[in-house]
């Protein structure tokens, strides 16, 4: 099986069991795979959404999500990493993100999962614009957000180490 990149901005779906097979077979020795998959909410900041817009700078997005996984990687001892975040006019009900990874144990798996998703809801160059109800707006930054992403500041890793 040829190697999957670790990160990867697509207009096409995301298939789940596809991907979690990929991940465990990457990871020799795999106990966990902690996949995080995010839809589409049917409503948002407009009542009932229609749809939801993103856009991406391209190249720049990939490269930026990669330094996050790098980071991960620094962070947790962990095998395979996988990061889809889709782009273009999504519906309700649709995934727009995936983030997998493979790791001998949980702790480490749920971990980096977490943190490489915490960046991409804060940080990552990805814009979404939510249509709905005859208006349109674009989504900023939760706080809750921001609070969660912060809280990797610091931190230590699993094995006592400074993060």
């Amino acid at each position: 099986m040829s190697a999957l990149p670790e990160v990867e901005i697509r207009i096409g779906g995301i298939d789940v069991g596809v991907e979690h097979d990929a991940l465990l077979a990457s990871t020799p020795g795999a106990g966990a795979c902690v996949l995080f998959t995010g839809a589409v909410r049917g409503e948002g900041g407009l009542g009932a959404l229609e749809a939801l817009e993103l856009e991406h700078y391209p190249g720049m997005a990939e490269e930026s999500i990669a330094s996050v996984v790098a980071e991960a990687r620094t962070r947790w001892s962990v095998g395979a990493v996988r990061v889809i975040h889709r782009v273009g006019r999504l519906l309700p009900g649709e995934l727009i993100v995936l983030v997998g990874v493979a790791s001998a144990h949980r702790a480490e798996a749920f971990a980096a999962a977490e943190f490489v998703m915490d960046y991409l809801k804060t940080r990552a160059p990805i814009w979404k614009k939510e249509i709905g109800s005859g208006a349109e707006r674009w989504i900023e930054c939760r706080e809750r957000d921001a609070d969660a992403a912060a809280r990797w500041i610091g931190q230590h890793t699993p094995t006592g180490e400074s993060a």
